[in-house]
Protein backbone atom coordinates (compact mmCIF):
# COMPACT_ATOMS: atom_id res chain seq x y z
CA UNK A 1 0.00 0.00 0.00
CA UNK A 2 1.41 3.41 -0.90
CA UNK A 3 2.16 5.96 1.81
CA UNK A 4 -0.39 8.44 0.48
CA UNK A 5 -3.14 5.81 0.53
CA UNK A 6 -2.20 4.61 4.01
CA UNK A 7 -2.22 8.10 5.52
CA UNK A 8 -5.39 9.37 3.86
CA UNK A 9 -7.80 7.72 6.32
CA UNK A 10 -8.90 10.64 8.48
CA UNK A 11 -12.34 10.72 10.02
CA UNK A 12 -12.77 14.24 8.68
CA UNK A 13 -10.02 15.22 6.27
CA UNK A 14 -11.19 18.82 5.91
CA UNK A 15 -11.03 19.37 9.68
CA UNK A 16 -7.64 17.63 9.83
CA UNK A 17 -6.31 19.92 7.11
CA UNK A 18 -7.69 22.99 8.85
CA UNK A 19 -6.16 21.82 12.15
CA UNK A 20 -2.80 21.34 10.46
CA UNK A 21 -3.03 24.80 8.89
CA UNK A 22 -3.99 26.39 12.21
CA UNK A 23 -1.00 24.67 13.79
CA UNK A 24 1.19 26.22 11.10
CA UNK A 25 -0.39 29.61 11.83
CA UNK A 26 1.05 29.45 15.33
CA UNK A 27 4.55 29.82 13.92
CA UNK A 28 4.16 31.65 10.62
CA UNK A 29 1.90 34.17 8.91
CA UNK A 30 -0.80 33.06 6.52
CA UNK A 31 1.19 34.35 3.55
CA UNK A 32 3.79 31.63 4.12
CA UNK A 33 1.41 28.68 4.40
CA UNK A 34 1.29 26.33 1.43
CA UNK A 35 -1.16 23.53 0.70
CA UNK A 36 1.78 21.16 0.31
CA UNK A 37 3.01 21.95 3.83
CA UNK A 38 -0.51 21.60 5.24
CA UNK A 39 -0.83 18.19 3.57
CA UNK A 40 2.54 17.10 4.96
CA UNK A 41 1.58 18.27 8.44
CA UNK A 42 -1.75 16.40 8.21
CA UNK A 43 -0.01 13.23 6.95
CA UNK A 44 -1.81 13.08 3.61
CA UNK A 45 -0.74 13.25 -0.03
CA UNK A 46 0.11 16.68 -1.37
CA UNK A 47 -2.95 16.54 -3.64
CA UNK A 48 -5.42 15.69 -0.86
CA UNK A 49 -6.16 19.32 0.14
CA UNK A 50 -7.49 20.03 -3.34
CA UNK A 51 -10.40 17.68 -2.63
CA UNK A 52 -11.65 20.17 -0.02
CA UNK A 53 -10.07 23.48 -0.95
CA UNK A 54 -9.77 24.55 -4.56
CA UNK A 55 -6.66 26.54 -3.77
CA UNK A 56 -4.62 28.14 -1.02
CA UNK A 57 -6.96 31.15 -0.85
CA UNK A 58 -9.93 28.85 -0.14
CA UNK A 59 -8.02 27.21 2.72
CA UNK A 60 -7.07 30.58 4.18
CA UNK A 61 -10.65 31.78 3.88
CA UNK A 62 -11.83 28.69 5.81
CA UNK A 63 -9.21 29.40 8.48
CA UNK A 64 -10.37 33.01 8.73
CA UNK A 65 -13.96 31.88 9.25
CA UNK A 66 -12.87 29.37 11.86
CA UNK A 67 -10.74 31.99 13.64
CA UNK A 68 -13.64 34.47 13.64
CA UNK A 69 -15.87 31.81 15.17
CA UNK A 70 -13.26 31.14 17.87
CA UNK A 71 -12.86 34.87 18.59
CA UNK A 72 -16.62 35.30 18.88
CA UNK A 73 -17.00 32.25 21.13
CA UNK A 74 -14.18 33.48 23.39
CA UNK A 75 -15.98 36.78 23.84
CA UNK A 76 -19.33 35.09 24.47
CA UNK A 77 -17.76 32.85 27.14
CA UNK A 78 -16.10 35.84 28.78
CA UNK A 79 -19.35 37.72 29.34
CA UNK A 80 -21.32 34.66 30.46
CA UNK A 81 -19.88 34.68 33.96
CA UNK A 82 -20.47 38.38 34.58
CA UNK A 83 -23.72 40.07 35.60
CA UNK A 84 -22.59 43.68 36.01
CA UNK A 85 -22.70 45.57 32.66
CA UNK A 86 -19.37 47.30 33.32
CA UNK A 87 -17.68 43.99 34.18
CA UNK A 88 -19.21 42.41 31.06
CA UNK A 89 -17.77 45.09 28.78
CA UNK A 90 -14.36 44.74 30.44
CA UNK A 91 -14.52 40.96 30.01
CA UNK A 92 -15.57 41.34 26.39
CA UNK A 93 -12.60 43.60 25.64
CA UNK A 94 -10.24 41.39 27.60
CA UNK A 95 -11.29 38.30 25.66
CA UNK A 96 -10.74 40.13 22.37
CA UNK A 97 -7.22 41.17 23.36
CA UNK A 98 -6.43 37.73 24.78
CA UNK A 99 -7.48 36.01 21.56
CA UNK A 100 -5.21 38.30 19.55
CA UNK A 101 -2.31 37.67 21.93
CA UNK A 102 -2.83 33.90 21.97
CA UNK A 103 -3.51 33.53 18.22
CA UNK A 104 -1.84 36.48 16.47
CA UNK A 105 -1.72 34.99 12.98
CA UNK A 106 -5.30 33.72 13.13
CA UNK A 107 -6.46 37.10 14.46
CA UNK A 108 -4.65 38.85 11.61
CA UNK A 109 -6.32 36.53 9.12
CA UNK A 110 -9.80 37.44 10.43
CA UNK A 111 -9.17 41.07 9.49
CA UNK A 112 -7.18 40.50 6.29
CA UNK A 113 -9.11 42.36 3.57
CA UNK A 114 -7.98 39.82 0.99
CA UNK A 115 -10.03 37.10 2.69
CA UNK A 116 -12.70 39.24 4.37
CA UNK A 117 -13.27 42.43 2.38
CA UNK A 118 -14.53 45.20 4.68
CA UNK A 119 -18.23 45.73 4.16
CA UNK A 120 -18.52 42.71 1.86
CA UNK A 121 -18.18 39.53 3.91
CA UNK A 122 -19.18 36.30 2.24
CA UNK A 123 -21.97 33.99 3.33
CA UNK A 124 -19.70 32.12 5.78
CA UNK A 125 -18.30 35.18 7.52
CA UNK A 126 -21.35 37.49 7.48
CA UNK A 127 -23.38 35.73 10.22
CA UNK A 128 -20.34 35.62 12.51
CA UNK A 129 -19.65 39.31 12.01
CA UNK A 130 -23.33 40.06 12.65
CA UNK A 131 -23.29 38.02 15.87
CA UNK A 132 -20.14 39.81 16.99
CA UNK A 133 -21.65 43.23 16.25
CA UNK A 134 -24.85 42.26 18.07
CA UNK A 135 -22.86 41.09 21.08
CA UNK A 136 -20.99 44.38 21.33
CA UNK A 137 -24.18 46.41 20.72
CA UNK A 138 -26.08 44.54 23.45
CA UNK A 139 -23.29 44.98 25.98
CA UNK A 140 -22.93 48.69 25.20
CA UNK A 141 -26.72 49.16 25.35
CA UNK A 142 -26.65 47.76 28.89
CA UNK A 143 -23.58 49.87 29.74
CA UNK A 144 -25.23 53.17 28.77
CA UNK A 145 -27.91 52.48 31.37
CA UNK A 146 -25.28 52.64 34.11
CA UNK A 147 -24.46 55.80 36.09
CA UNK A 148 -21.63 57.67 34.41
CA UNK A 149 -22.54 56.27 30.99
CA UNK A 150 -26.13 57.52 30.60
CA UNK A 151 -26.82 59.87 27.76
CA UNK A 152 -24.03 58.49 25.59
CA UNK A 153 -24.77 57.47 22.02
CA UNK A 154 -24.56 53.64 22.14
CA UNK A 155 -23.57 53.30 18.47
CA UNK A 156 -20.78 55.85 18.76
CA UNK A 157 -19.59 54.32 22.03
CA UNK A 158 -19.60 50.81 20.54
CA UNK A 159 -17.58 52.00 17.53
CA UNK A 160 -15.10 53.82 19.77
CA UNK A 161 -14.75 50.86 22.09
CA UNK A 162 -14.20 48.41 19.24
CA UNK A 163 -11.60 50.68 17.66
CA UNK A 164 -9.81 51.11 20.97
CA UNK A 165 -9.85 47.44 21.90
CA UNK A 166 -8.83 46.38 18.39
CA UNK A 167 -5.93 48.82 18.45
CA UNK A 168 -4.90 47.52 21.85
CA UNK A 169 -5.13 43.93 20.59
CA UNK A 170 -2.90 44.73 17.62
CA UNK A 171 -0.36 46.51 19.84
CA UNK A 172 -0.25 43.52 22.21
CA UNK A 173 -0.11 41.07 19.30
CA UNK A 174 2.85 42.90 17.76
CA UNK A 175 4.68 43.26 21.08
CA UNK A 176 4.38 47.06 21.33
CA UNK A 177 2.23 46.87 24.47
CA UNK A 178 2.81 44.30 27.20
CA UNK A 179 -0.12 41.92 27.49
CA UNK A 180 -0.37 42.53 31.22
CA UNK A 181 -1.00 46.24 30.51
CA UNK A 182 -4.15 45.53 28.50
CA UNK A 183 -6.63 44.75 31.28
CA UNK A 184 -5.64 47.72 33.47
CA UNK A 185 -5.95 49.93 30.37
CA UNK A 186 -9.42 48.52 29.67
CA UNK A 187 -10.38 49.03 33.31
CA UNK A 188 -9.22 52.66 33.16
CA UNK A 189 -11.17 53.31 29.96
CA UNK A 190 -14.38 51.80 31.29
CA UNK A 191 -14.10 53.10 34.86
Amino acid sequence: MSRSRATYHHGNLQAALEDAALELLTTQPAAKISLREVARRAGVSHNAPYNHFGDRAALLHALGVRAMRELLEAQERAVEGESDPIARVRALGGAYVDYAADHPQAFALVFDPEYCPPGHPDADMAPLITRNEELLAAEVAALVQQPGFTGRDPEALAAGMWATVHGMAVLVMLGHLPREAAQPALDALIA
